[in-house]
């Protein structure tokens, strides 16, 4: 089986290790929400908790390895046997080219504009109007 070409190559513990984030490791690098979200998909199913970490701008649509790295996280806990199940069973290219060809590019957005937003900068309201002025209680 040969790996995807987005895979990085030096995927080292020593590696991995420096890849952290809240506590959280990195056991998966990918420049592709899409393959990062399979991943993820393939540790939830053994009970594993993972979470995707895309640190692309969405604002761009850059995929290009180090500009848009996507990381697949686990708990320190589980990074064994995350890392042992992806050695095990890595992903292919062709799984991944049935898994796009099977998805359905007619089916709605699954966030409005203003959700998408939020999830792509990480901020939970923006806001550019003026605000409103709050009566004081004492005027009431």
């Amino acid at each position: 089986m040969k790996e995807p070409a987005s895979t990085p190559h030096d995927d080292s513990p020593d590696e991995r290790r420096g890849r952290t984030y809240e506590g959280w490791v990195s056991v998966f690098e990918c420049s592709t929400d899409f393959e990062a979200d399979l991943v993820r998909d393939r540790l939830d199913e053994e009970d594993i908790a993972a979470v995707v970490l895309t640190q692309r701008d969405h604002s761009f649509n850059l995929n290009v390895g180090d500009l848009s790295p996507v990381h697949v996280m686990v708990r320190p806990e589980d990074e064994a046997a995350a890392q042992e199940l992806l050695d095990r069973e890595p992903l292919t290219d062709e799984e991944l080219e049935r898994a796009a060809l099977d998805a359905d590019v007619l089916a709605p957005d699954a966030h409005d504009p203003i959700s998408e937003a939020r999830l792509d900068s990480g901020i939970d309201e923006i806001s550019l109007d003026v605000p409103e002025e709050e009566e004081d209680d004492e005027d009431a």
